[in-house]
């Protein structure tokens, strides 16, 4: 099956972040961060709409401790060697 030069753009992004090891390519890393972005800022207009409903307000701490918890995970990653998966296999 051949593939074509001209793919739209979201096929490349797909087939980027499904190839092992794409947790730390800076694009997926920006997508992930402009996501949990969107996903606080939402949450803290319908606190607003809702008049400061707490439970908005305890949805906004568990989004931002997931959104710690992916950083410091990622960071992790990038502190492990680079050949370390390479050695396992031998």
């Amino acid at each position: 099956m051949a593939t074509s030069e001209h793919e739209p753009a979201g096929v490349g992004f797909f087939s980027l972040i499904l190839k092992p090891g794409s947790s730390l390519h800076p694009t997926f890393l920006l997508v992930v961060d402009c996501a949990f972005t969107a996903l606080f800022f939402v949450f803290v207009w319908l606190a607003f709409l809702t008049r400061g409903n707490i439970h908005f307000f305890v949805l906004m701490i568990i989004e931002l401790l997931l959104w710690g918890s992916v950083k410091w995970f990622v960071q992790e990653l990038q502190r492990l060697p680079q050949g370390t998966a390479d050695k396992k296999k031998l």
